[in-house]
């Protein structure tokens, strides 16, 4: 899914942070098995008792990175239009914020809500945030103690080197997408049912994952008809249509981060009792349901029998 050239990319809507410095926070089982296992418990998470935690436990505001304030000032001057956002992973994430933000601000009026919109904190080896160490081994994440997404852009090549993923825009766009997709829940005060039942193939953290899933589609349905700045003083619409490959892209995504897929590579079979995030079908199944229809409304996934 490519930006329109013109689009002028808003930075202030996100923020920096780490040094390169490496991972921070316990790595389980050390070298390349501890990010994978982190991956695999937390990738697209928002359970804040799930993350790792400062030294010492508990989370620490000393180093956060505050709203709008960055590491290093500079990270983002090679992002200012669409077609930067067409070269350049990070550049591409933050458009997508300004998409996904702005989608939201307008959508939820329609359903008298005020939206919010959300900071990205976008870092380099690893940050912290309100829920404790954002890293590259935790993979992107949905802060709700300090209405933040954390996302390490390097998590775009694990995702392909690692679980398979296409490369293409739109995979990397849902990733974005479904952590915001987290931001909606938490103003709807849906988010704390992934806490009351948190684990099984139809649990409450299912369903919770897989309504992100659905709103992630609602946003790509609309995509090519949202309105964000131009870089000649106006609006302009952020995304071009999408196309057949882009649907793939994203539903290639979506399959890679099932429960099955990632256990059935990992560990040789699929336990549906100890999953978070629900199966690679019903991955697909519901940002397809969320796509198709473009309405929040048919992305409750509580008020179905079963989630695939």
């Amino acid at each position: 899914m490519s930006f329109n050239d013109d689009v002028k990319i808003d930075t202030s809507q996100v923020g920096s942070g780490g040094s390169g410095g490496g991972p921070g926070g316990a790595v389980v089982g050390g070298g390349i098995g501890g990010i994978i296992l982190l991956i695999i418990a937390l990738i697209f998470g928002i359970n804040p008792s799930d993350l790792p935690t400062t030294p010492g436990g508990g989370t620490s505001d000393q180093g956060q990175v505050q709203p709008g304030g960055t590491v290093d000032g500079s990270s983002f001057s090679e992002c200012k239009t669409g077609a930067d956002a067409n070269k350049n992973d990070t550049c591409r994430a933050i458009a997508t914020v300004n998409s996904v933000n702005a989608f939201w601000t307008t959508e939820l009026t329609k359903y008298k809500r005020e939206y919010t919109p959300a900071k990205a904190i976008l870092y380099d080896g690893s940050t912290q945030s309100a829920c404790g160490t954002a890293s590259n081994q935790v993979g992107p994440f949905y802060c709700p103690l300090d209405k933040q997404v954390y996302l390490d852009v390097s998590f775009f090549d694990i995702l392909s080197s690692q679980f398979g993923s296409s490369t293409g825009a739109l995979a990397q766009e849902y990733v974005v997408a479904h952590e915001y997709g987290h931001h909606v829940q938490d103003i709807l005060g849906l988010l704390d049912r992934a806490q009351q039942d948190p684990k099984g193939e139809q649990s409450g953290g299912v369903r919770v994952e897989l309504m992100a899933d659905c709103l992630a589609g609602v946003w790509a349905n609309h995509a090519s008809t949202t309105k964000v700045q131009s870089t000649n003083g106006g609006t302009t619409t952020a995304l071009k249509p999408l196309t057949d490959k882009d649907i793939k892209d994203a539903l290639s995504a979506a399959s890679s981060v099932g429960d099955d897929s990632i256990q059935e590579k990992t560990q040789g079979r699929a336990n549906p009792d100890t999953w978070t995030h629900g199966s690679s079908a019903a991955r697909q199944k519901w940002f397809t349901t969320g796509y198709k229809s473009g309405d929040l409304n048919q992305c409750d996934t509580f008020s179905v029998a079963t989630v695939e």
